[in-house]
């Protein structure tokens, strides 16, 4: 997706804007200056166009600070990464030394610039923006973040700035799977290992893959395009800015991928940071597979390893059972083909489309075993269910009373879903509309 970082110096509203844009309150608002030091990221809609936000710390030259002087730092990077840019000044103060100084330097970015007057919350602020002109960076947008009004000029300017959707072409068939993972996992020996060649840096220190690495593979007759990503951290953790770089990239791969296969170490087990990973995997609707790395070195191992790791990890898991488990260990080769081989059934599962007569048998057989509970002392009647889309699959359910079908009862109908039709390593997702 096209990337728009907001930019701007302390104060002026970027986090409110971003809040807007996103529809969310992921980002903190405070009267007070420098309260946003990390990128806070997320994901926008207007006009049928998707495209990821970030929102940065206030853009401060020349300090001493070590937090402004690190705030600076990542906020070149958010520039040098992004498709288009939201310069947001702020209506009340006019223009300042540090809005000068910001204007002349996404100038010479050669990117989509958009100057989005903020705090103009009425008829005379809104006269009053027409002086930012002065900055030269284009078109001044008179907005107010709080409330909202002039965001949609905005946005439809901003859509029309983002580069075409051309992430594939229609003659790219390309299989697309992201290796994703903690650092020093071993994401990248498993990479160099399927393609029989030291594609990537391997060394034992965390964090030595600092970028995406893009690579051709050809495994079953079927093309891939197989890329090696740095180590996912907890954002918290992520002190160098190169590691910032890396994080970003690293998502951005994830967003565009088909398949993730997220790797863990067998030592360490699952931790909270995989789990978010995978979630984040299935939110976007991505087939997913995970690798159990570095099996032979886990010491020890019987006949009932295998099957109380995997159940200590469903366990954990909780709703996300349909992730296949492979061990295998990149150094060795063991059983990464078969890695492979799952992440190809991962893909077929995907793709997979089910007839409106299978699902409606399917559904009778369901409802016969547990009807869905009533509804303001109403019954709740599922009359009919079809699969509206695939990759990933989606299905509508059309009931008298959709707010009636709770998450329990939801979550029945995905088990007994996947208990009729597999979709084994693929998120699903249920709708239900008025009948």
């Amino acid at each position: 997706m096209p990337l728009v970082a907001i930019v701007g110096r302390p104060n002026v509203g970027k986090s409110t804007l971003f809040n807007r844009l996103t529809r969310s309150r992921a980002s903190i608002v405070h009267d007070e200056p420098g309260v946003t030091r990390d990128r806070v990221y997320g994901r926008a809609f207007w006009s049928d166009r998707e495209f990821s936000v970030i929102d940065t710390g206030g853009f401060v030259p020349n300090s001493a600070d070590r937090f402004e002087e690190a705030i600076r730092e990542q906020v070149m990077i958010a520039i040098e990464e992004a498709d288009a840019l939201l310069f947001v000044v702020d209506t009340t103060t006019g223009i300042t030394d540090l809005d000068d100084s910001m204007a002349e330097m996404l100038r010479r970015t050669g990117k989509p610039v958009l100057l989005v007057a903020n705090k103009a919350d009425n008829q005379e602020r809104r006269w009053e923006t027409s002086t930012f002109y002065q900055l030269g960076v284009g078109d001044v947008f008179p907005v107010s973040a709080i409330n909202g009004s002039g965001t949609g000029e905005l946005l439809d300017e901003l859509v029309a700035q983002l580069p075409p959707d051309d992430s594939r072409t229609a003659d790219d068939h390309r299989l697309r799977v992201a290796v994703v993972g903690r650092p020093n996992v071993g994401k990248s020996s498993l990479v160099n290992a399927l393609l029989g060649e030291e594609r990537s840096i391997v060394t034992e220190i965390s964090g030595t893959t600092r970028d995406a690495i893009h690579t051709d593979l050809k495994f079953e007759g079927r093309d891939i395009l197989l890329v090696d990503t740095a180590g996912l951290r907890k954002r918290s953790r992520v002190s160098e800015n190169v590691e910032f770089y890396s994080t970003l990239r690293t998502e951005r791969a994830l967003e565009e991928a088909d398949i993730a296969v997220l790797l863990i170490d067998a030592v360490d087990g699952l931790t909270m940071q995989d789990i978010r990973v995978l979630k984040q995997a299935e939110e976007a609707g991505k087939g997913i597979v995970l690798g159990v790395n570095k099996w032979d070195a886990l010491q020890e191992k019987d006949t009932l390893t295998t099957r109380n790791y995997e159940r200590s990890i469903y366990d954990r898991l909780q709703t996300m059972d349909y992730v296949p488990i492979v061990f295998i260990s990149a150094i060795t080769k063991q059983r990464i083909y078969r890695l492979m081989q799952t992440v190809l059934e991962v893909e077929a599962e995907r793709r997979k489309r089910i007839s409106t007569s299978k699902m409606n048998d399917f559904l009778q057989e369901a409802l016969e075993r547990s009807k869905p509970p009533t509804f303001r002392n109403r019954f709740v009647r599922i009359k009919y269910v079809t699969q509206v889309k695939h990759e990933p699959p989606v299905f509508a359910f059309f009931c008298n009373h959709p707010r009636g079908i709770r998450e329990p009862y939801q979550r029945y109908l995905e088990n007994r879903l996947r208990e009729a039709f597999g979709f084994r390593g693929v998120p699903i997702k249920l709708l239900f509309k008025q009948k």
